[in-house]
């Protein structure tokens, strides 16, 4: 099973790089795969690589849903 998450561009990168972070943790992920994405954008991120943009309504009820997870465990 593969998990996806939702993440918040937080800085441009050279190379079609950028800064994400979720949770306080910042990681450089590759925008390779996504036309457009600007800083203050959400998006699909998995294995490093943004696979699209998502709507900060859903990124916020995705990013809801596992925090409700993580406190049942």
């Amino acid at each position: 099973m593969c998990l996806a998450i939702p993440a918040c561009i937080v800085e441009l990168l050279p190379d079609d790089m950028a800064r994400i972070e979720l949770d306080g943790v910042r990681k450089e992920i590759s925008l390779s795969l996504v036309e457009g994405a600007s800083v203050g954008d959400y998006v699909i991120v998995h294995v490093g690589y943004a696979l699209q943009l998502l709507d900060p309504e859903e990124a916020a009820h995705t990013l809801a849903l596992f925090a409700e997870l993580a406190s049942q465990a």
